[in-house]
C-alpha cells in the first residue's frame, strides 16, 4: 500500500511542463513588454503623437483581453497543448511582420490586433489551467514559477530589444523576437508540453496509484462550496467580483508602465537605454519576489498576500510623485519589482481554490479580460494625460489611488469560507446564499 500511494520522488514530468510554460510566458510577456521601448522611435519615424501610438497599445491590451476567455474556453475543451502551440505560430509570424510596418495605422493593425490577439493563447489563461491540472499541493509554487517566466522575459527581452534598437534598428528587434518564438518556442512546446498528467499515465502532484487508494482525498472531496463546472455560476458569488475588480487595477498599473515607463524617463532627460535597464531590474527583482510569494502562498492565506502586493505597488506609484526623476526611476524599479507579476499566481491559484479546475480556463480568461480592459483604458488615458498636461503626474496619482482600493478589496475576500484549501475530509459542503 505504501508503494501505491507514494509520489514520484524524482523527475515528476509536471516540472518539465512548467519549464516549457515558463519559456512560453517568457516570450509572451517579454515581447509585449518591449513595446514601450519603441514609443519614442515610432513617434519620430511615423510623425505620430504619444496618444496615437498609445492607441495601438491600448487596442492590443483590449484584443489580448478579449481573446483570453476564448482561448481559455478552448483549453477547457481540448487541453492547453494545442491551444498554446497554435497561438505561438501566428504570434511569431506577426512579430516578424512588424518589421514591415510603415505608419501608425499599420502598427495599430499588426500589434493591436494580430500579435495581441494570439498572445492571449500563450498567456496565463491557458498556462494556468495546465499548471492547476498538474499540481495541487504545490500549486502556488508552480504558478509562481510560471509567472516568473514573465519577470525573466521583462528582465532579458526588454533590455535586449533596446540593445537591438540602438545597435541596429527597431525592425531588426522585431524580426529577432519573432524568430525566437518560431525557432525555439514552437519546437519546445511540441516536444515537451502535455495538457494533463493523465496524458503521461500520472495523477496530479505525481501520484501513480489510482485515486481511491490515495492517502490524500481526491480533489472533488476537497472542493469548496463554490466549485463549479459552469463558469456562469461564479458570477453569483462575491469572490469572482472581488478578484476581477482588483485585477482591473493590476491591468491599469502594469499596462500603463509597460508602455509609458520609458517614455516618461525620456521626458525626464533619462535615456531610453537606461530606462530599459531599470525596467529589466524591475522584472529581475520581480522574478525573486514572485517565487517567494508563490512559496508563501502555499503556507499562508493567498488573499492576505494579494492585498499586501497591491499596497506595495501603490508605494511604487507614489515614488513618481514625491521623488526626483533620477531617484524615482530606480525606486519604482525596486519597489514595483517586489510586486509586479506577484498578483498572477495568487489570483489564478485563488480562482482554482474557490471555483475548482473544471472551468478554470474560462474563468482565468474572464478575469484576465478584466485585467486587460483596465490596461487598455489606462494605456490610452496615460497618453492623453501626457499630451494634454505635458506630464504623467495626474495619471500616476490615479494609479496610486486605485492600488489602495485593490489592496482593500483583496483583503476583504473571505478565503477561509470559500477556498477548497480549508475543507477537511468529511466536511459537508453547503451552498452559500447567492451573492454572499
Amino acid at each position: 500500500m505504501e508503494n501505491l500511494i507514494r509520489k514520484v520522488s524524482t523527475a515528476y514530468y509536471g516540472w518539465y511542463v512548467i519549464a516549457a510554460l515558463f519559456f512560453t510566458i517568457f516570450i509572451g510577456v517579454g515581447v509585449r513588454g518591449s513595446y514601450g521601448v519603441f514609443v519614442k522611435t515610432w513617434e519620430d519615424e511615423f510623425g505620430a503623437s504619444v496618444t496615437l501610438i498609445s492607441v495601438a497599445a491600448s487596442l492590443g491590451w483590449l484584443m489580448n483581453g478579449a481573446s483570453q476567455p476564448i482561448f481559455g474556453n478552448l483549453t477547457d475543451r481540448y487541453g492547453g497543448r494545442p491551444v498554446i502551440i497554435l497561438s505561438m505560430i501566428p504570434m511569431g509570424l506577426g512579430a516578424i511582420a512588424m518589421a514591415f510596418v510603415t505608419n501608425a495605422y499599420m502598427l495599430i493593425f499588426m500589434y493591436g490586433f494580430v500579435i495581441s490577439f494570439f498572445s492571449g493563447g500563450i498567456m496565463f489563461s491557458t498556462g494556468g489551467p495546465v499548471v492547476a491540472a498538474w499540481f495541487r499541493a504545490k500549486r502556488g509554487t508552480a504558478m509562481s514559477i510560471l509567472a516568473a517566466g514573465g519577470s525573466v522575459g521583462g528582465l532579458i527581452l526588454v533590455p535586449f530589444a533596446a540593445y537591438l534598437l540602438i545597435q541596429f534598428s527597431w525592425q531588426t528587434a522585431w524580426v529577432v523576437m519573432g524568430v525566437i518564438m518560431l525557432a525555439l518556442g514552437v519546437p519546445l512546446l511540441i516536444l515537451v508540453l502535455k495538457s494533463r498528467p493523465e496524458d503521461m499515465g500520472l495523477q496530479q502532484d505525481g501520484y501513480t496509484a489510482p485515486r481511491d487508494v490515495f492517502a490524500t482525498p481526491p480533489q472533488e472531496a476537497l472542493s469548496g462550496p463554490l466549485a463549479t463546472d459552469r463558469w456562469q455560476d461564479s458570477y453569483s458569488s462575491a469572490p469572482m467580483w472581488q478578484l476581477s475588480m482588483a485585477y482591473v487595477v493590476c491591468g491599469i498599473t502594469t499596462a500603463s508602465i509597460s508602455v509609458h515607463y520609458v517614455r516618461w524617463a525620456v521626458d525626464q532627460d533619462i535615456s531610453a537605454g537606461k530606462a530599459a535597464i531599470a525596467f529589466g531590474l524591475l522584472m529581475g527583482i520581480n522574478a525573486i519576489g514572485v517565487l517567494t510569494i508563490g512559496y508563501l502562498s502555499d503556507k499562508m492565506p493567498r488573499k492576505t498576500l494579494l492585498g499586501i502586493v497591491y499596497l506595495i505597488r501603490s508605494l511604487a506609484f507614489l515614488s513618481f510623485l514625491v521623488l526626483p526623476a533620477g531617484v524615482a526611476l530606480w525606486a519604482f524599479a525596486i519597489i514595483g519589482g517586489a510586486s509586479w507579476l506577484a498578483t498572477v499566481p495568487l489570483t489564478t491559484s485563488l480562482t482554482a481554490d474557490v471555483y475548482g479546475v473544471k472551468a478554470l480556463g474560462t474563468l482565468s480568461g474572464l478575469i484576465n479580460l478584466a485585467h486587460q480592459l483596465g490596461g487598455a483604458g489606462a494605456v490610452l488615458a496615460f497618453g492623453i494625460v501626457f499630451d494634454r498636461f505635458d506630464t504623467y503626474d495626474p495619471a500616476f496619482f490615479g494609479g496610486f489611488l486605485t492600488l489602495l482600493a485593490a489592496g482593500v478589496i483583496s483583503l476583504s475576500i473571505n478565503e477561509r469560507k470559500y477556498s477548497g484549501r480549508y475543507m477537511k475530509p468529511g466536511d459537508t459542503v453547503l451552498q452559500p446564499i447567492e451573492g454572499d
